[in-house]
C-alpha cells in the first residue's frame, strides 16, 4: 500500500498536498482499494467555498457511493475534469493522475488537525 510520507491525511481517507495556499485532494490508496473499481466522481461543489468536514462530492464504485469530505476550508478552484470519462484513474494513480480537486485555502491554521502518514498507517491498522 501506497501512503506517501510528504502528504498530509484524513481520518475520512482524504489525502492533502499543500503548495502555498492551494491545497490538492483526492483520495488514498487505502480507500480505492476498499472501494473497488471507480466507475464515478461527483463534484458539484466547483466555485463553492465550504467549511472543512462538509461533503464537496461523491465517488461511485461498482458496489456503493461514498461521500467525500473537504478536509480544510475553503474555495474549491478546480476540479479534475479528466476524471469524468476517466474515473479509474482514482484507483490506477490515487496521488497523481486521480487528484479530485484544488482548494484555496481560507483556514491554514486547519492544517495542523490533519494527519501524517505513520498517523494514518496507524489509523487504518497497517
Amino acid at each position: 500500500m501506497n501512503i506517501p510520507s510528504e502528504l498530509k491525511y484524513t481520518k475520512d481517507h482524504e489525502w492533502v498536498k499543500i503548495e502555498g495556499e492551494i491545497a490538492t485532494i483526492g483520495i488514498t490508496d487505502f480507500a480505492q482499494g476498499e472501494l473497488g473499481d471507480i466507475v464515478y466522481v461527483e463534484v458539484e461543489t466547483l466555485d463553492e467555498t465550504l467549511d472543512a468536514e462538509e461533503i464537496f462530492g461523491t465517488v461511485e464504485a461498482v458496489k456503493t457511493v461514498s461521500d467525500l469530505f473537504l478536509p480544510l476550508s475553503g474555495e474549491i478552484v478546480e476540479f479534475n475534469e479528466s476524471l469524468e470519462d476517466e474515473p479509474e484513474k482514482v484507483n490506477s494513480d490515487p496521488y497523481g493522475e486521480g487528484w479530485i480537486i484544488k482548494v484555496k485555502l481560507s483556514k491554514e491554521s486547519e492544517i495542523d488537525s490533519l494527519l501524517s502518514a505513520d498517523d494514518y498507517l496507524k489509523l487504518i491498522g497497517a
